[in-house]
């Protein structure tokens, strides 16, 4: 059994860990947690661990819930662990917010380290008739703007992370509820989630300001809805 590593990622509510055991020389990783800094240092800790017969690493990555631009330093101290030692490495089974930040690198999504070619960036196209112009261009708005959304929820975590540890503390429950009541609250109240969780946080002091009473009157529904 390998031992456990754990992320020295002070007061964040999904630290990486990376379980694993090995067997006649492949040793099987199970990360879960949040690939943000400080992951890359756990990672290495983990392969520096393992036994000189491994002669090949499997990494499930089913139970990693959240990727900032940690991840892409994870994947490049697993790629250069594979050089050195000169075995073969993969990382698969990459699900939710991780999976399309791959995407968005233009890495893929099955396993990032495959030994294929990465997506060449397209040559310009000759002129299109003016309707595929037109979708094209919407497309490339739509993409822009989902970058956009992803680097606003990366600085947004660390008030999002603090809003869910009151929601656990307020009511017994896990991370997972707390921010299924957050995106609840969110979407009932017609509020950004960065909104909600800075109100929460912000209400917490002894003289700080409520919520506002519509978000208020959703966090209430979100709770009875998420925990009853």
């Amino acid at each position: 059994m390998i031992p456990a590593a754990h992320g020295s990622l002070t007061g964040r509510l999904n630290a990486l860990v990376i379980d694993g055991c090995t067997e006649a020389g492949r040793a099987e990783l199970r990360p879960r947690g949040e690939l943000v800094h400080g992951c890359a240092e756990v990672l290495d800790q983990t392969l520096t661990a393992l036994p000189d017969g491994v002669r090949r690493v499997e990494l499930d990555m089913a139970a990693v819930v959240f990727m900032d631009t940690g991840g892409l330093q994870f994947l490049e101290v697993l790629d250069a662990y594979s050089h050195r030692r000169r075995i073969p490495v993969a990382a698969t089974r990459w699900t939710g917010q991780p999976r399309r930040i791959l995407e968005l690198a233009g890495l893929d999504t099955a396993d990032p380290l495959r030994a294929v070619p990465r997506r060449a960036v397209p040559e310009p196209a000759p002129p299109a008739p003016s309707a595929v112009a037109l979708e094209r261009a919407e497309q490339l708005h739509l993409l822009r703007a989902e970058v956009e959304q992803l680097r606003q929820a990366i600085v947004s975590r660390p008030v999002i992370d603090q809003a869910r540890g009151i929601l656990m503390a307020a009511h017994s429950c896990t991370s997972e509820e707390a921010w299924t009541i957050l995106r609840k609250t969110s979407q009932l109240s017609n509020t950004k989630l960065r909104t909600v969780a800075a109100a929460l946080t912000a209400g917490t002091g002894s003289d700080g300001p409520l919520p506002p009473e519509e978000v208020r009157t959703a966090l209430r529904t979100a709770v009875r809805s998420c925990l009853n």
